[in-house]
């Protein structure tokens, strides 16, 4: 157990990304709740998208509560929701991800701009996840503060309990997460934050959001929270994007290679995680 920001990550046998081997079978899937939210797990989704593994991000809501009035006119919700979409595809075609593997479900809100639960956005999520039927889902962890990250995270677990095959959650820290494992982590150093920060800061009006009511960037602060992982959890690097692993309709990752093929053998063992099955 850590102490502090420890208080957040709970740390017990924790493995590092690097070591294990993903099958370029494996398909990815980033359900962001928010634009930018696929940003603060960049390190560890350029590592896999370098490995060969096909990579789909989808996000669900606008995000437009976010932006300040005065940094676009007129401040409606209609232009500051179209912003952040702007912000987004900007962010990923500096990443490299195809356009066509970018989505946005502009769920329904609440009228303090949070994607609401129910059963019409539900069905949105299940629609589009079944069509990628993706072997690892990467989302933030659903106990957090933010309304927005709680409620897709249960959407989304109510979709991959009733998916029919299966599949592993990653559950990434958020400056907002409560409390969570750190299962997995990926290691990075200075060159791969600078290259983090630049991707963080297409998303401009959160980055100037953050300097106005906080005193630093939303790079600062994304990659604080990165430091304080990589403490938190014993990584040899600076910095450290962290994930609790949850699986559904499976125990472990071996569950989810032999639903690949009868050829794929057990390149990723020894990964603890929740199981969820249906």
């Amino acid at each position: 157990m850590c102490r502090g920001i420890m208080d957040t990550l709970i740390s017990n046998n924790s493995l590092p990304l690097q070591t294990l081997t993903f099958p370029k079978a494996l398909r990815l899937f980033v359900l962001a709740p928010h634009p930018d939210d696929f940003d603060a797990i960049g390190v560890t989704m350029r590592f896999l998208r370098e490995n060969g593994n096909p990579l789909y991000v989808a996000v669900a809501a606008s995000g437009a509560s976010g932006v300040e009035d005065t940094f676009c006119s007129p401040p409606t919700a209609e232009v500051k929701a179209k912003l952040r979409e702007q912000e987004q595809r900007a962010s990923c075609r500096f990443f490299g991800l195809p356009e066509a593997h970018l989505a946005f479900f502009r769920l329904e809100e609440d009228e303090a701009g949070h994607p609401l639960e129910n059963e019409a956005n539900t069905d949105r999520v299940r629609q589009h996840f079944l069509s990628k039927r993706p072997a690892m889902v990467f989302l933030p962890h659903g106990h957090d503060t933010n309304p927005g990250h709680r409620r897709v995270y249960a959407m989304f677990r109510q979709v991959a309990r009733e998916a029919g095959y299966p599949l592993v959650a990653f559950l990434n820290r958020d400056p907002k997460t409560i409390r969570m494992r750190c299962d997995v982590y990926l290691g990075f150093g200075e060159e791969e934050a600078a290259w983090k920060g630049e991707l963080l800061r297409f998303h401009r009006s959160q980055h100037q959001r953050n300097l106005n009511q906080r005193g630093h960037g939303m790079d600062e602060r994304i990659l604080r929270v990165d430091r304080q992982s990589a403490e938190a959890c014993s990584v040899d690097a600076p910095y450290a994007e962290v994930f609790e692993l949850e699986f559904f309709g499976a125990s472990e990752f071996g569950d989810i290679l032999a639903g690949l093929s009868p050829q794929t053998s057990c390149d990723i063992m020894g990964a603890g995680g929740k199981e969820a099955n249906s």
